[in-house]
């Protein structure tokens, strides 16, 4: 194994009639995950649901209750979002965490027939919308300047050459991408940035429809396309047990049941893929990841583990949940 590091992706609920507390809970499980050791925090950013819809807003705010562990973004749609403008939000949000942001962009337009004709003025289908729009973004993070070599800006005390501010280093350096298919994995291995990789991928032009084999193979593909040297995060639903009560358990073990049908086909063009849901006991629940193809040294090295937290559960169970995952990094050692 070549595991290295815990990190962890929260969903950041709240209930409609008062956002405020949820997400203060997910502020403070991130403080939380802090104290526990984890190298990173995640959050995903949605759009007309019961979630963040703005992380770089509150990986802001994050950055206040916390000192060392990363804030990460898994990942932003870039079909919504103006390059310049996300770079400018992304870069202050960095500058006020000390240089922790961790930028993860995908595309792809979650609700586009409701939400497409609101964000843009004209018709938003002719715009280039993919990976393109990412690259902008990332270049605008390394400091672009813009205009010719002698553009000029003026403001009281200054006079500079125009780039985004504030203008973080490091940042781009700090961007991922969602690889879920062939195509993706290899241009975000061409384009420099990290890989994320979660419990969702396409076994397109993969011949195979076992989840791990595909994820290894879409590893393979981002080394090889110039992602070598590069950080490798796997995403997995896991719920382990270790110190839950029987009636957690009970409905941990549900959870998991309710969600099994969908590992077992993959339909489509895309050939989509749901990686199985992992419950029981921490030692248990790494002893099959060690086991699993995407973990496999053979795959070129991942170098950290992010724990996706279920969705429908409480924030009193994400601490549970974290606390026990912690042995996950030691028995997976152990196992190597």
């Amino acid at each position: 194994m070549t595991v290295e590091s815990l990190a962890f992706l929260t969903p950041g609920n709240y209930l409609d009639a008062d956002p405020a507390a949820g997400l203060e809970d997910t502020l403070r499980l991130i403080a939380f995950g802090e104290g526990l050791g984890y190298r990173g925090a995640w959050v995903r950013q949605r759009h007309l649901e019961h979630g963040i819809s703005s992380a770089a807003v509150f990986l802001g705010a994050a950055s206040q209750r916390t000192s060392t562990i990363e804030l990460g973004t898994a990942v932003i749609p870039i079909g919504y979002e103006n390059p310049f403008r996300l770079a400018e939000d992304l870069s202050l949000a960095d500058a006020l965490s000390g240089g922790r942001i961790q930028a993860g962009f995908s595309t792809g337009m979650p609700h586009a027939d409701l939400l497409a004709d609101v964000v843009f003025d004209g018709d938003w289908r002719a715009y280039e919308l993919g990976h393109a729009r990412v690259a902008r973004t990332v270049e605008h993070l390394r400091g672009a300047f813009l205009g010719g070599e002698d553009a000029r800006i003026e403001s009281p005390g200054n006079v500079q050459r125009p780039r985004l501010q504030p203008h973080t280093p490091g940042l781009a350096d700090r961007s991922w991408y969602g690889g879920t298919s062939l195509g993706s994995s290899r241009w975000t291995g061409e384009a420099g940035l990290h890989l994320l990789t979660g419990n969702i991928v396409s076994a397109a032009g993969i011949d195979s429809d076992d989840f791990g084999t595909v994820q290894a193979t879409l590893v393979d593909a981002y080394r090889a396309a110039g992602g070598a040297g590069k950080r490798v995060a796997v995403g997995r639903v896991i719920v382990p047990t270790d110190s839950a009560d029987r009636a957690t358990v009970a409905r941990y073990r549900e959870y998991v049941r309710s969600r099994h049908d969908r590992t077992l086909t993959a339909p489509g063009e895309k050939r989509t893929l749901f990686a199985e849901d992992l419950v029981g006991p921490i030692a248990e629940i790494a002893e099959r990841l060690a086991a699993d193809p995407a973990f496999s040294p053979e795959s070129g090295p991942v170098t950290e583990f992010r724990l996706e937290l279920p969705y429908e559960f409480d924030v009193r169970d994400y601490e549970q949940i974290l606390t026990d995952a912690r042995g996950l990094l030691p028995a997976l050692s152990s196992a190597a």
